[in-house]
């Protein structure tokens, strides 16, 4: 950089460098101009020239010749842009980086390839050692990317089918136990008690009890509820627990519990078969099911078809796999849409499944004011666990579809099965259980596309409009989905509820929160002994 001034000083030019010529030129108009003012005027001019030599060299390094011609040039992209108020974007990643990783992939693209690199530190030693150029690189990242995508796919696949077939599966463990329990409840009249004795049949329909009812076919499981709801009451010698069984499991349920009683509360055990509802006339429930297993046999083709299918992704082969569970085809768990029918002469009743574990007393569900709502439940919308309390109308229901669409809000927040106070005089007034066989029936005709498995999604529908919130301490969900649920967390619920394919009498089941379900069983019953039942 130059500085001329002229003898007169009147005129003072600064030259930063060669092919400028007069790039600044100050002109003093009369000798009146003070030499401090000059001072400053050249200190002001010196400072921006250094800031231009920066930005030049930046560009200059950044290899951006293009794109500017000039000092100038360059000096008023950078400036320009944050003058006007905007950012100027910029990607230092060379574009054919980004034209490679966006090609399609191909399925046998890494096909009988035995040099792609396993982890992310072989492929720096690789690019380290061979300075490759940007196109080499973005290939050899493609390649480790889609193996890696393939190996975790098959992996998660793998996982999916074999939880699949250990929660579908009944452990050595349980067979054992029922077949011991029949073989007592041939032998033994004392398995054989009618249940309840005959001076406490009139409380099975009396309303000043509380009643609770549970469906199962788990000896076990159902013990465990019974135990935990007796133990925990204030008042056991009033309630009254309904255990609704299938025929195969009727009589080891009838020794267990003749062999087990829960004095001073009432125990009824009885099979599906002995309701006179379902020996008259036709019987929905019944058709419905047979119906459904039809259908989900030609729609699914059984898990060997659902687990070859190479274009689904993992979590869509896994609720596909869980609609295969026999849970979703069975009688239990479709029997609660008849509690009306069941029991005429009650006015409300308390539905359990039986994976869940009751921590408290109960009674106090009786003092919930439903204002006249049919179903009392905690809704999955809100909550800490934003893996399990995360679920809206849209989680179950397939809003792609037309006839879902028009009829529901997918941002409506979903409720749970598993602990539900049922308002069964109310319920009796409505049209749920017609409601819940007509979307059935809708599901069916479009081939099982409104929703895929289970029955709460119709449980949705058939009682939107019916449901009453209650306190979230009456019912922790998710102790089977997932294991984030701390011990200490899961003992401050009134109700736990290892929903999911986590069973606690499985071999899978999280072995931390176990504990809180094997607590109510006695492992040194000589059933329990006699079959290896143990607590982990």
């Amino acid at each position: 950089m130059q500085l001329h001034i002229s003898p007169s000083l009147r005129h003072v030019t600064v030259l930063p460098g060669k092919g400028v010529r007069e790039f600044i030129k100050v002109k003093v108009g009369s000798r009146r101009v003070s030499y401090r003012m000059l001072f400053y005027s050249l200190l002001f001019f010196t400072f921006l020239l250094r800031f231009v030599f920066v930005l030049s060299t930046v560009d200059s390094i950044d290899g951006d010749h293009s794109k500017c011609s000039t000092t100038i040039g360059c000096l008023g992209k950078r400036i320009g842009p944050r003058i006007l108020g905007r950012r100027r974007i910029e990607s230092n990643v060379p574009e054919v980086i980004y034209q490679i990783l966006n090609e399609p992939v191909s399925k046998d693209e890494v096909q009988g390839k035995t040099d792609i690199p396993q982890t992310l530190e072989e492929f720096m030693a690789e690019m380290k050692e061979s300075r490759s150029d940007a196109k080499t690189f973005a290939l050899r990242l493609r390649e480790m990317v889609v193996l890696l995508e393939q190996r975790t796919r098959t992996t998660k696949i793998q996982e999916y089918l074999y939880r699949h077939v250990a929660s579908s599966s009944i452990p050595k463990q349980l067979h054992c136990l029922a077949l011991k329990l029949a073989n007592e409840h041939s032998n033994n009249a004392a398995a054989r008690l009618q249940l309840p004795s005959a001076e406490l049949v009139p409380a099975l329909v009396d309303n000043s009890y509380f009643h609770f009812v549970l469906a199962s076919d788990n000896v076990l499981a159902a013990s465990v509820v019974a135990t935990s709801l007796v133990k925990n009451a204030l008042r056991p010698e009033n309630f009254v627990l309904h255990i609704i069984t299938d025929r195969k499991t009727y009589s080891p349920m009838q020794a267990w519990f003749s062999l087990h009683p829960l004095t001073p509360a009432i125990i009824e055990v009885k099979a599906l078969y002995q309701f006179d509802w379902l020996s008259k006339g036709k019987v929905p429930v019944l058709e419905a099911m047979e119906k459904d297993q039809r259908v989900r046999s030609q729609f699914r083709g059984g898990s060997s078809a659902i687990v070859a299918n190479n274009t689904e992704k993992p979590q869509v082969i896994a609720a596909k796999l869980q609609a295969l569970s026999p849970k979703y085809n069975s009688l239990m768990n479709h029997i609660r849409i008849h509690l009306p029918e069941l029991f005429p002469s009650l006015n409300k009743v308390v539905f359990l499944d039986d994976d869940i574990v009751i921590q408290t007393d109960l009674s106090p569900l009786w003092d919930i004011d439903m204002n006249g709502k049919v179903n009392g439940a905690v809704e999955t919308c809100m909550g800490e666990d934003s893996f399990v309390m995360s679920k809206w109308f849209k989680s179950y229901l397939n809003f792609s579809h037309p006839l879902i669409a028009k009829n529901f809000d997918p941002k409506e927040c979903a409720w749970a099965y598993g602990m539900n106070i049922f308002y069964l005089e109310a319920w009796r007034k409505t049209n749920i259980s017609l409601t819940y066989y007509h979307w059935l029936e809708e599901n069916w005709k479009s081939d099982l596309s409104l929703w895929q498995l289970g029955t709460l999604p119709p449980g949705l529908i058939a009682f939107h409009g019916h449901v009453h919130v209650i306190d979230p301490f009456w019912h922790m969900l998710g102790l089977g989905y997932q294991d984030n649920t701390t011990l200490a967390d899961a003992k401050t619920a009134g109700v736990i509820h290892f929903n999911g394919r986590a069973k606690p009498w499985l071999d899978i089941a999280f072995p931390q929160l176990q504990p809180l379900w094997a607590k109510y069983i006695n492992f040194s019953d000589k059933f329990i002994k006699g079959c290896h039942i143990r607590a982990s």
